[in-house]
């Protein structure tokens, strides 16, 4: 693979005949295809540069960076193991998995960065066409420019998550490489930097229509719920550039997180809980329900080879439907479904023993996010996922991830070379997650003393979404569990509040590649994982070489390549 950076993909982000081959793409000084900055600032050719950066969505990444981030968000936490045939096999992702052999000139943070970088470099592009032209002549002007700042915002969060430190470029930054190399990573302060992403949410959600007629187009509750996550993320501050720790959290900020989450924008747009908790994972008619408040779209038999697929997940699938059985799901989080007598979880015991479905209470959601040897395979009772499903069962164990995935029979999985990509769409932003970050800001709210505290409120959410996963029996109901799951009855206090939230949270959002960011934000990252590898180690004997160094793996370092390239303007992210 070339390598790549920053500056050059900000210089050839005007590409809008969809991304080539890797070498391709930087090969040649003028690639073809590419339109010149005066010809896109005419209006005839605004929408193609702001469909560009829409394509690129899905032509940006591929099944070793996905934009997902699913090996950052599932393998690097204590939901899921690296999977494949061994620790060799993609062993980019093993250290990651086990945080120890990373280094800052590991190639797939670089390419991650890239990546994320040229998907911001494709709304510049259209910010900078649409800047030049005025609403007489181009109406949605506006609106598209909403839409260009929902985007880049959306690439800007991702690099945020994983880098820590980074570098703001925007559509008013002069377009050379000698321009891009002056933007240092410490312009910002960390709060300054959420606030810069925020500020992009922010105009998309003053810009915003409350309904799209075009699928995947952000609305403005989309904006809303991102600004609401972007707030979330910004009230735990880490001011200290010296270490990673959570210093104090913050008020206003959460306050803002209630803003955004108010029912009513969400209610005026459409959105809402689905009734079954499965439908958010399942393609064709399901895609685009009352929940997804904005995915990714993919698409089949449109006029391209493959089909515009989700390849970012196509490592993901177990033996039985295709390849290569990545991704796979930890026994800490299966046993984390299990539940005691009242249908509650098992707070200090659930990992004291492995999951048993013959004698276990279980929260029913286990069995729409993990496969397991047993059971139908994606509820398709003609199809059973068998031990031989799994690719290397001694190292990683029997169970796969299920979200992602589709029934093997499904005409929506194609096989692309010795891979197989499905074309079902991927939910970004789902109501069960704003309505988990309005319970969060209420808690934390009420623990600082402030208005806007409603430990009360906060329970009931999470008891909506305990009842909605008790109804969501349907499309697994004869299979050979104990389901059973409770409501929390008694008032809370803030402990046992804060204890509930973040369990419910893991269990909701399990395997959406958010669990290792939620655990940073949290500030409890090293504790967590240093606890998860002592338990895994006598599961998982290549545990044995995990350790999280706290104050270091938070975050990933700033690659070595981009500070080569920055000419040392870029500052290297605190342990490394």
């Amino acid at each position: 693979m070339k390598t790549r950076n920053i500056l050059l993909s900000m210089m050839l982000g005007a590409t809008l005949l969809g991304v080539a081959g890797c070498n391709d793409f930087l090969d040649h000084s003028k690639p073809k295809g590419i339109l010149s900055e005066d010809d896109i600032m005419k209006p005839e050719y605004v929408d193609n540069a702001v469909i560009a950066a829409y394509a690129y969505m899905v032509s940006g990444e591929d099944m070793n960076s996905s934009f997902q981030l699913w090996s950052f968000g599932n393998v690097r936490s204590d939901d899921a193991y690296k999977g494949g045939s061994n620790t060799e096999d993609g062993s980019h992702m093993h250290y990651i998995e086990i945080s120890n052999g990373l280094t800052t000139d590991l190639w797939t943070l670089d390419d991650m960065w890239y990546r994320l970088y040229s998907g911001v470099a494709r709304a510049n592009i259209a910010l900078r066409s649409l800047q030049k032209i005025d609403e007489a002549s181009y109406p949605l002007k506006s609106q598209r420019m909403a839409e260009m700042r929902f985007i880049r915002g959306h690439f800007m969060f991702k690099l945020k998550e994983m880098y820590k430190y980074i570098p703001v470029i925007d559509e008013n930054i002069e377009q050379n490489i000698e321009a891009y190399r002056k933007v240092s990573n410490r312009v910002y302060t960390n709060d300054e930097l959420w606030q810069k992403i925020a500020d992009d949410f922010k105009f998309a959600y003053d810009n915003l229509p409350v309904s799209q007629a075009d699928k995947g187009r952000p609305t403005h509750a989309a904006a809303a719920a991102y600004l609401a996550k972007t707030y979330l993320f910004k009230a735990y501050h880490q001011d200290d550039v010296k270490t990673n720790k959570v210093t104090s959290i913050n008020a206003d900020d959460l306050k803002q997180v209630l803003t955004y989450t108010n029912p009513q924008i969400y209610t005026n747009g459409g959105f809402g809980l689905e009734d079954d908790f499965a439908y958010n994972f399942l393609p064709y008619q399901y895609e685009n329900g009352r929940e997804s408040i904005w995915a990714v779209q993919y698409s089949e038999n449109d006029g391209t080879l493959y089909g515009n697929l989700n390849f970012a997940f196509q490592l993901t699938a177990p033996q039985g439907v295709g390849c290569c059985d990545f991704n796979k799901p930890s026994q800490n989080l299966v046993d984390a479904f299990k539940t005691d007598d009242k249908g509650l979880p098992l707070f200090t015991s659930y990992d004291n023993k492995v999951y048993n479905n013959l004698s276990d209470n279980v929260d029913p959601r286990l069995f729409h996010t993990v496969a397991m040897p047993g059971f139908p395979y994606k509820y398709n009772t003609n199809v059973e996922y068998t031990e031989s499903w799994a690719r290397a069962p001694q190292i990683y164990g029997y169970y796969a991830s299920m979200k992602e995935n589709v029934d093997k029979e499904c005409s929506c999985l194609i096989q692309n070379g010795v891979f197989f990509a499905n074309s079902k769409n991927w939910i970004v932003l789902r109501y069960a997650d704003v309505m988990l970050m309005r319970a969060e800001a209420e808690i934390e709210l009420a623990d600082l003393g402030a208005e806007g505290g409603n430990l009360e409120d906060a329970r009931q959410l999470v008891n909506t979404l305990r009842q909605r996963a008790l109804d969501s029996r349907t499309l697994i109901f004869d299979y050979n569990a104990k389901y059973k799951i409770g409501k929390y009855t008694t008032a809370w206090s803030v402990d046992e509040g804060r204890q509930a939230l973040r369990w419910e949270r893991r269990l909701e959002m399990a395997m959406e590649c958010g669990r290792f960011f939620d655990l940073v934000r949290w500030g409890i990252a090293d504790i967590t994982l240093n606890d998860f590898y002592g338990s895994e180690k006598s599961r998982r004997s290549y545990y044995s070489n995990a350790s999280f160094t706290k104050d270091k793996n938070e975050y990933c370092p700033i690659p070595q390549k981009q500070i080569n390239y920055s000419k040392g303007v870029y500052v290297q992210n605190c342990g490394w």
